[in-house]
């Protein structure tokens, strides 16, 4: 497991001491483990010789759930698996004892999704589980759950996952996969999947296949990374907000028109735009050091330093009037006949061209 730390060690503390429950609800983002939590979990109270609440991942019950073909863990996918009739079946089967492990255990992914009814077939039988069964609830949404479903499991709450513990994994994956991915690329994919893992080992797994690399060919580097996401140039927009800080509105109109003859995608400049700004007030809020600049804000050591001074030279109400105006021209850019036309009266009016 990635990151979870607090969690992964309660239920390893469980597991060890057999004192772990029969429902769970891991709830949390999508992408932060809940599931790959739950098959763990599933392995170790099965497990014929566990280490400290660890499956040893050699025995039977392990190797079975490791292959995807362990007939005591049953997966269920709520969003089309989610009426009553669905769990009146898995409900009828559930005294039946387990056929090769010591515990049946069901997942039930995106639970939320369940029908009311179907939750309250559910209901009965997690009032008086079997003492062979183990249940785990995972959900991005636990607020759609019901109290009375709520109440009758332990509830474990998943984070996002920091950039540097996404970093961490991707290291593991491009060491196993013989590839050579520079960091700053990495950290562009971690930045990007939003503390989801599953997102940032898919935009890893992505770009190994795009590069066509293996092995000692060719290193992945930043700007492939960029061009895969379909990145904005963060040299673009310094050099737009250049143009602001010195209120050279026409030096400014000049640039984004050539810029978006060049092919900027004018959405995607404007987002970066605001994202750049943003980090900008909070530089004038709070103080950052130089050296957490690449994973608080995900710049460069140079790029860092340019927004740093860029910063200096505005004071904070105009960073907070430049981002309004902004946010109100990105809406009005969905529906303008020339789509640029609601960035350049943003220049204009911040530039104060009458």
């Amino acid at each position: 497991m990635v990151g979870q730390k607090a969690l992964t060690q309660a239920l390893l503390n469980a597991v060890a001491h057999a004192r772990f429950g029969q429902a769970y609800i891991f709830a949390g983002p999508r992408g932060t483990g809940k599931t790959s939590l739950a098959r763990i979990l599933a392995a170790a109270v099965n497990c014929s010789s566990p280490k400290g609440g660890e499956p040893c991942g050699k025995c039977p019950s392990c190797q079975a759930v490791l292959r995807g073909n362990f007939i005591d863990l049953i997966e269920i996918d709520a969003a089309s698996y989610r009426g009553i009739d669905n769990i009146r079946e898995l409900t009828e089967k559930i005294h039946l004892a387990p056929t090769t492990g010591k515990y049946k255990v069901y997942i039930i992914d995106e639970a939320h999704m369940l029908t009311r009814e179907a939750f309250n077939a559910l209901l009965k039988t997690l009032e008086e589980p079997p003492s062979h069964v183990l249940f785990i609830l995972a959900t991005t949404e636990p607020y759609k759950l019901p109290q009375t479903i709520l109440s009758r499991c332990q509830r474990f709450d998943f984070r996002k996952l920091t950039v540097p513990e996404i970093i961490k994994r991707l290291e593991i994956i491009v060491k196993n996969e013989k590839a050579r991915v520079d960091k700053s690329a990495l950290e562009l994919i971690a930045l990007n999947a939003d503390g989801s893992i599953r997102d940032a080992e898919g935009l890893l797994n992505q770009a190994l296949t795009f590069s066509g690399i293996s092995g000692k060919e060719k290193e992945i580097s930043a700007e492939e990374i960029k061009n895969l996401l379909g990145l904005v140039e963060i040299r673009l927009v310094s050099q737009l907000v250049d143009y602001l800080v010195e209120k050279k509105a026409g030096g400014a109109i000049r640039f984004l028109n050539e810029i978006i003859d060049k092919g900027t995608d004018i959405d995607e400049f404007t987002k970066a735009l605001i994202d750049y700004l943003r980090q900008a007030l909070v530089l004038k809020m709070t103080e950052i050091g130089e050296s957490e600049n690449s994973l608080v804000s995900g710049l460069t050591k140079e790029e860092f330093q340019k927004l740093s001074e860029q910063a200096k030279k505005f004071n904070s109400d105009e960073l907070r009037h430049l981002l309004d105006l902004l946010i109100d021209a990105e809406n009005k850019m969905r529906y303008a006949s020339i789509q640029q036309l609601p960035l350049e009266l943003v220049i204009a009016e911040f530039c104060g061209v009458a």
